[in-house]
Formats: C-alpha cells, sequence, structure tokens
C-alpha cells in the first residue's frame, strides 16, 4: 500500500512511499516528473532504461531521475519498496554540496542508474522510519522526512560511489585508460565539441576504434555519451535558473534554438519548457 504526500499548493505528488509485491507497476515505459528510488532485494530481472538493457541479479538500487524512460520486467514475482520524490519537496540541486547525488546516483552520464547493495537492512530501517512518521500527522512533517530522506540519500552515495568504482576497474583493465580520458575530455569540453571525430583526433585513436570501445563498455554510442552530457547540463540549467531556452542552447554550444529544443526534446521526451514547468525550480532566484 503506498503512502503518499500531496503538494497543497499545485495538487502534484510531493513524497511517496510504497512496499510493492509484484513488478506490474512497471511493465512499460514510463517517464515521471519526479525522483524514483527502487529498492529490489534478490531479484532477477531486466531494466530497460534509457532504451538500453541492463540484466540485474542480486539486491539493487534503481535510482531514476525526472522524466528518464524506464521498465522492469522479469519471469519471476518481486517485492520491493518505491521511494518518489518531487523536485518541489526536496531539491537536490540545492543540496548538491552537502550529498553529491547529482552525477552519482541521478544524471550519471558514463555509469548505469543502479547500484549492487551491500547493506540493505540500513535502506530498510530508514524505510520503516519514514513509514512511521508518514502515518502520523505531526509537527514539521516535512522537515522530519527530508532528513531522512538526506541520510536515505548519502547512504546511497556512499554505496553508489563504491559500486561504480568497482564497475569502472573490472569493465576497461587496460583500456581504462582511454575511456578516463574520453569521460574527462567530454567532462570539460562538452559545451564547444559535439563532434565524435574531433574527440577521436584530440585522444589520437581511431574514430571506429574509439566507438567500438565506447558501445562495449559503457552501452552507448559516442554521439550518446556526448548528447546525454550535454542533456545532464541541459536539466541542471532549466532546473536551477531563470535563463531563457535560447541562452541555455547557446551556452552548450547550439546557436539554433529550435534544433536544441529537438534534440532535448528526443532525448527527454518533453520540451525544454515542459520540463522547467514541471520539474525547474528558476523560482528560487526570485526567492
Amino acid at each position: 500500500m503506498a503512502q503518499i504526500i500531496i503538494d497543497k499548493q499545485n495538487g502534484e505528488l510531493a513524497f511517496r512511499l510504497e512496499r510493492f509485491i509484484d513488478l506490474s507497476q512497471f511493465d512499460h515505459i514510463q517517464r515521471k516528473n519526479y525522483y524514483s528510488l527502487i529498492i529490489l532485494k534478490d531479484c532477477q530481472l531486466k531494466l530497460l532504461v534509457d532504451f538500453s538493457e541492463h540484466q540485474l541479479d542480486g539486491s539493487y538500487m534503481i535510482c531514476l531521475a525526472p522524466y528518464q524512460p524506464y521498465m522492469l520486467t522479469s519471469n519471476t514475482s518481486h517485492t520491493g519498496v518505491l521511494l518518489n520524490f518531487h523536485p518541489d519537496f526536496f531539491c537536490t540541486y540545492r543540496h548538491q554540496n552537502e550529498i553529491e547525488t547529482e552525477g552519482v546516483l541521478f544524471h550519471n552520464f558514463n555509469q548505469p542508474p543502479y547500484f549492487k547493495i551491500e547493506q540493505i537492512e540500513t535502506f530498510y530501517s530508514l524505510i520503516d522510519q519514514v513509514s512511521k512518521e508518514m502515518g502520523e500527522e505531526s509537527i514539521a512533517q516535512h522537515e522530519v522526512l527530508v532528513a531522512y530522506l538526506k541520510i536515505f540519500l548519502i547512504e546511497a552515495v556512499r554505496q553508489k560511489k563504491q559500486f561504480d568504482q568497482q564497475n569502472f576497474n573490472s569493465l576497461f583493465g587496460y583500456q581504462s585508460e582511454v575511456m578516463q580520458r574520453l569521460i574527462d575530455l567530454i567532462e570539460n569540453r562538452f559545451c564547444e565539441i559535439h563532434a565524435p571525430q574531433d574527440y577521436a583526433d584530440i585522444l589520437s585513436i581511431s574514430s571506429k576504434t574509439l566507438a567500438r570501445i565506447t558501445k562495449k563498455y559503457l552501452n552507448q554510442t559516442l554521439t550518446d555519451l556526448i548528447i546525454n552530457r550535454i542533456i545532464v547540463e541541459a536539466k541542471r540549467e532549466l532546473y536551477l535558473t531563470s535563463k531563457s531556452v535560447k541562452q541555455v542552447g547557446g551556452e552548450l554550444g547550439y546557436q539554433d534554438e529550435f534544433y536544441f529544443s529537438r534534440v532535448f526534446k528526443k532525448k527527454v521526451g518533453v520540451s525544454p519548457d515542459l520540463y522547467r514547468r514541471t520539474v525547474g525550480f528558476a523560482k528560487l532566484e526570485k526567492e
């Protein structure tokens, strides 16, 4: 049964906790305008996220950002916990210096949006406390739930960082230097360099070889890797600032506002304007 808090100002979902007994609600592509954290114990399933397939076997947490497309399928039954929160309830970007969720749990353009849980009881203990708090009408409930959510996210970030490091080392082996140089290069120059060939030239490697390595180890094309990093930054700007879509696109290397909007909508599923209206935090600049 789901426990839900609705934002009284706009009628939208603010915070939600559900213990589910099957995967039926996840058996089709979803794009929600809030964050989703899914805990699965001893699972065997297929995760389709951002149109890439991943096989999960064990206890995992799946971390999904607003409008990130995903679906779960399995031939066996699964129980788990679903935690949703809207950016109006808790702004991850605003607390980035404290928790570092962005780029680790969410909007991590070069690592999968999940990790294998090593200490699952830690999360279940926090879930129990959240459930108890949501079951009571008490003073400062929002502040208490945010405090629990922060602890939950901090523990998730710690385990995700460890998982990502182990995953990176085991996947890349001798090619880890090439991949790390590519990732660093994209991080530093994604606003000015959009062409895969340019990255290959800078790294002194053939474009075919770089494309093959990227596809093999990150399950993405090099073009997607570049665009995904651009979209992460676009979301951050739309999320936090009042800059126009044209200005955001221009700063990311797109002089044609309409072309930038098409690229964004193709990746995110909604236009930059709609993303800002349903997720964005531009109003913070006016507070």
